[in-house]
This record gives C-alpha cells, sequence and structure tokens, in this order.
C-alpha cells in the first residue's frame, strides 16, 4: 500500500507579511466610470473586498477551521497529492469521491464534508453517510505543482483509492474540470467505479454531427457558442498560453483575486450580488488557498493540457465516449443550461434533476441542496433502478 502522511496546513508568517505588503503597494488601475461587471471584475468590490482583506480577513482562524479535517498527503506515481478522507458515521457508508474544478479548489466541498459523513447531525437518515475523499487536484492547492488532463488525474485517483485508501469499488461526483475527471473514472475503470454523479456533462465543441442533434440540444449548441464569444476568452488564453499569464497572477494578490472573483460572479445563482450566493472570507479563503501554495499557473496549465489531450493527432477535437456508468445529474440555473437530451447523450443518466437554485459552484453555493440531491441518487435513486 502507498505510504500517506497526516498533513496540517501551516502557512509561515513570512509569506502572510509578505501578502500585506504587496496589497498595501498595489498600483491600482484606471478604471470605467460606473464600471460594475459589465468590462469585467467589478472594481468598487474589488476595492471593497481587497480593504477587507488587508483589514479584517483572518487567515489564521480559517486555516485552523480547514485543520479540523483529517488532511494527508501521498505520492502516486512520482506526483505529490494532497487530499482530506473523513470516514462516514453509519452502519455502512459508501465511499465518495470528490473532484473540485476551477478556480475553485477543495474548498468547494468544505461545508459539504460534514453533512456527507454525519447526515445525522444535519437531520439526514444516519443510514446514508459516506466515507468522503476530497483531493486537491495536481497543479492545485497543496498537491503538486504539476498540470494533467482529466485521464490521467483519474488514473492517480483509481490508485489513491484502492492503493491507498483501500476502496476496491468506490462512488464518484464532480463539476467543472472535476466534470472531465470524474467521466474519466468511470470509462476507463468502470469496475471499480460504481456510479458517478454531475453538475454539468461537457459541452459542444464542433465534434458533433449537427443533423442527429435534437431541437433542444442545437438550441444549447448556439448558447454554448454565444458564450464562448462572449464568456470564453479566458478558456481560450489558458488553454493556448496559460505561462504569459500566469507571471502577473502569481506576482500579484490583487491581480488574483480580480481574475478569479469575475469567475464566482458570472458563474454563480446570486442575483445580482455576489455576496447573495458567498461569504467575503469563503471568496478570500478560496483565492488565499491558490496564493500561499503558488498555484494559480500551474492550475491554469490543466486547461492546455486538456486541450492537447483533446485535439491530440488530428485536425479537430475528438469525440467524447458516451459514459455507460450510471450517473445522476444535477442542473442548476446558475449553470450552463443543458436539455436532458445532451445529457444522456454523454452519460447514462439514470437521474436528472433541474435545481431549485445554485450555479456552477454548487457545493459552495447551496450546500444542503447539493447533499440532498447527492444523497438521494447514491441511496434511492440506484437501488430503485437495480430493483
Amino acid at each position: 500500500m502507498t505510504q500517506l502522511q497526516p498533513f496540517t496546513i501551516d502557512i509561515p508568517q513570512s509569506v502572510l507579511d509578505d501578502l500585506q505588503t504587496r496589497l498595501r503597494q498595489t498600483r491600482w488601475t484606471d478604471e470605467p466610470k460606473e464600471a460594475g461587471w459589465q468590462y469585467g471584475t467589478n472594481p468598487t468590490y474589488l476595492r471593497e473586498l481587497v480593504d477587507y482583506w488587508q483589514h479584517h480577513y483572518d487567515w489564521r482562524q480559517h486555516e485552523a477551521a480547514l485543520n479540523q479535517f483529517p488532511h494527508y498527503k501521498t505520492e502516486i506515481e512520482g506526483t505529490g497529492i494532497h487530499f482530506i478522507h473523513v470516514k462516514g458515521k453509519g452502519k455502512n457508508p459508501k465511499p465518495l469521491l470528490l473532484t473540485h474544478g476551477w478556480p475553485d479548489s477543495f474548498y468547494r466541498f468544505y461545508k459539504v464534508i460534514p453533512m456527507l459523513t454525519d447526515p445525522e447531525r444535519y437531520e439526514g437518515d444516519t443510514d446514508q453517510s459516506f466515507d468522503v475523499v476530497v483531493p486537491s487536484m495536481p497543479g492545485f492547492g497543496f498537491s503538486e505543482r504539476v498540470a494533467m488532463n482529466g485521464e490521467q488525474i483519474a488514473d492517480l485517483w483509481v490508485t489513491l483509492m484502492k492503493e491507498v485508501l483501500g476502496y476496491d469499488t468506490f462512488y464518484a461526483l464532480g463539476g467543472d474540470m472535476g466534470t472531465s475527471v470524474t467521466k474519466s473514472l468511470a470509462q476507463r475503470y468502470p469496475e471499480q467505479v460504481k456510479a458517478i454523479h454531475l453538475t454539468d456533462v461537457g459541452y459542444p465543441n464542433g465534434s458533433e454531427d449537427w443533423s442527429t442533434l435534437t431541437p433542444a440540444e442545437r438550441e444549447f449548441g448556439k448558447f454554448i457558442q454565444h458564450w464562448w464569444m462572449t464568456e470564453g476568452a479566458y478558456n481560450m488564453l489558458q488553454s493556448t498560453k496559460p505561462q504569459t499569464l500566469g507571471y502577473a497572477l502569481n506576482d500579484s494578490p490583487v491581480g488574483l483575486a480580480s481574475w478569479i472573483l469575475e469567475k464566482f460572479n458570472a458563474w454563480s445563482d446570486n442575483q445580482g450580488h455576489l455576496e447573495n450566493s458567498f461569504t467575503k472570507d469563503e471568496l478570500l479563503t478560496n483565492i488565499m488557498i491558490y496564493w500561499v501554495t503558488q498555484t494559480i499557473n500551474s492550475s491554469i496549465r490543466m486547461y492546455l493540457e486538456t486541450a492537447r489531450a483533446a485535439y491530440a493527432g488530428q485536425g479537430g477535437p475528438k469525440p467524447e465516449p458516451r459514459v455507460e456508468t450510471p450517473t445522476g445529474v444535477a442542473l442548476f440555473p446558475g449553470d450552463a443550461p443543458f436539455p436532458r437530451e445532451w445529457a444522456e447523450r454523454m452519460v447514462n443518466v439514470q437521474r436528472f434533476t433541474k435545481m431549485p437554485k445554485g450555479g456552477h459552484f454548487a457545493a459552495l453555493e447551496q450546500p444542503a441542496l447539493f447533499v440532498q440531491e447527492v444523497r438521494t441518487f447514491f441511496y434511492e435513486a440506484l437501488s430503485e433502478e437495480a430493483g
């Protein structure tokens, strides 16, 4: 069995002092009057958040809160991996692997870990608990600063679950870049991965035969095409020239915050105000995980590694194989509005739920709704299917 070591987050004070110096010495750019979010990050909100960061935010408080979870580090195939592993209460918890996306981190799941592992404490059924494993993807957080594509990470995750933690079979869920990893797990290791849950299923990439799409799928395709033109510049840059961007984001905490905040605003169901979905402390803790580990550059390089894998040896993107593993899908209103037909084209849908509220970072934004849907799928919908 691969060796693992307990890990405690303990950022040197010199890193925090350096951060405060950089925040004080920020050279602010000019900004359009009443810009709002129309030009990118809202200048007024960014200044407000940076002021809070300087004078009120307490990293040590959040570091201590994160350290209440059992953290570990291990090395798999030469790559250092950080993860949280919490055993579930109840008779027979299901092992569940949760994979985050970008620009979030393992912190995406900090609210739902206790809810999934100890449901009785949150008015749930004690017999619907999970052994929860939350890794930081390579290139993110406290894992090694190396970028990989979804298939490569899936290979590491199987070793983590089976060889390191001893789970011969398990369940998995993910969103955003975590969707790619989770789908790859199901495709490559169908004997180990019993079922998966996703909050998105992948997007049209030009490899589809348009004549086979339903009207709803075509409408979704048009939506995505428009979205790429109006919102997708970050993806194009990170998929082609991430190193160019990395120097700026790794050097400037305000630049890093601006790059990340704009996505949290655009991709959440916040009804016009970011703090309807996330607190300042939550936004800053996620940003801090990138800052103190210097992983923003390696994290955005994952986009290039993913693009290279998708286009390898071809003039265009290769079609994605359908996932045949039983899949639950939850569509949150703040996310891309794919129809059920598209989900069924991509995965073996056993449950499809349109959620009443929430967005791209659902586990952080609407944890109770997220957990209830996950429990229902893995403990009830799958049992009904088997029956």
